[in-house]
């Protein structure tokens, strides 16, 4: 079968999501397997091109993987003919003149969000890569998730009927540093350094609840910093940033979402983000991986009664929505998306256009908290 090389620089894969989910198990995983099948037969097989700014950490990345081709130099990669696209998954204050200077040589572009720190340069990338004709995409993963793909299948089928309501609860607690090491990295909870979980999560939810339910249309949020010291590898630091949202997003034909998040919050449910999605003929709960439902005719009757022991078992009378097929790491299932639309035209819906409507919210749900006002989200146009 023939196959055809897509040269890809890959820039913030020596971070944890960027080598576990984009270089791990999508972009090497695709080349174990042989590549991305085309309509026309063909393959095409990523080769990565590791770019970086430590070279002891690039050196040992490329050696646990036998790959050769790694440097310090992003100038030098995106001058490399060999190179067809370039993927950022770096710090976001970072990211905008990586992408600019990539668009500007033209290479097509894949990127993590938030694509900018704010509005007005997530749209100007956006009309950057449109007049230069490059193809561009932004990471969407949690619509490849498995518990979502099922429930985005169960709007689709008009088992909820009319929907009302979508409530989401996302978080878990990250240790502070002192006595445990923290999940994360402490510019994330630096606003001077771009972190925040208004801005990481927000893009999220726009994306989400756009694609599945309807476009946002107006927001009002409270950001707070409930823990505002850290530490980092013993050294404690002020946090500055955000680190719990609470929003209430009103979208298009009335759907009323409520969506938590946060990194000061202990886990008692059953996935680290679960939604809830309330309709006039039926509701269901999807995390990460499963989605569960309960239609109108198998409701049971419920009865407020604080003097009577509750009997419970509300959980057991929901039936677990099926997979009905394979579903592979979102992440991988995205990228092979993106593959074909730059080899074979294919359509991608998750252009820098779309990531400029995630910074959006993310820039309004932080004004609604600053001001105490109901955001209008109006539509962007390049």
């Amino acid at each position: 079968m023939d196959s055809q090389v897509l040269g890809i620089a890959m820039n913030g894969v020596t971070g944890r999501m960027g080598y576990r989910q984009h270089l791990l198990r999508s972009i090497l995983a695709i080349r174990e397997d042989g590549g991305v099948a085309l309509p026309d037969g063909t393959r095409v097989v990523p080769e990565p091109l590791l770019v970086g700014r430590s070279e002891r950490k690039l050196r040992e990345l490329a050696d646990r993987h036998g790959l050769d081709r790694w440097t310090t130099d992003l100038d030098g990669a995106l001058s490399d003919p060999s190179v067809s696209v370039y993927f950022d998954a770096q710090v976001t204050s970072a990211r905008e003149a990586a992408l600019r200077a990539a668009i500007t040589a033209g290479k097509h572009v894949y990127v993590e969000k938030p694509t900018a720190d704010s509005l007005a340069a997530a749209i100007d990338l956006a009309r950057l890569a449109r007049d230069a004709g490059v193809k561009n995409g932004v990471v969407q993963d949690k619509l490849f998730l498995p518990g979502l793909i099922k429930l985005r299948r169960l709007v689709d089928s008009g088992f909820f009927g009319r929907v009302l309501s979508v409530r989401g609860e996302f978080g878990y607690w990250v240790f502070e540093g002192d006595w445990q090491s923290a999940q994360r990295p402490s510019w994330n909870y630096r606003s001077e350094d771009g972190g925040g979980i208004v801005v990481d999560m927000f893009p999220h939810w726009q994306y989400l609840l756009e694609n599945i339910f309807a476009p946002v249309r107006r927001v009002s949020a409270t950001a707070v910093t409930h823990l505002d010291r850290r530490w980092d590898d013993g050294v404690p630091y002020t946090a500055t940033a955000d680190d719990a949202a609470y929003g209430v997003f009103e979208l298009e034909g009335g759907v009323i979402a409520q969506i938590n998040s946060s990194w000061c919050v202990r886990v008692n449910r059953d996935e680290l983000v679960e939604f809830q999605v309330d309709g006039t003929e039926g509701s269901a709960v999807a995390g990460l991986r499963h989605c569960r439902a309960q239609h109108r005719s198998t409701t049971p009757k419920a009865v407020w009664d604080p003097d009577v022991a509750d009997g419970g078992g509300y959980r057991e009378q929901w039936l677990e929505v099926p997979d009905n097929g394979e579903m592979d790491n979102g992440f991988r299932a995205q990228w092979e998306l993106f593959i074909r639309h730059v080899c074979a035209d294919e359509p991608f819906g998750h252009d820098l256009l779309s990531g400029a409507r995630g910074v959006q919210l993310a820039e309004a749900g932080l004004e609604s908290s600053a001001t105490g006002r109901r955001i209008d989200i109006t539509e962007i146009v390049l």
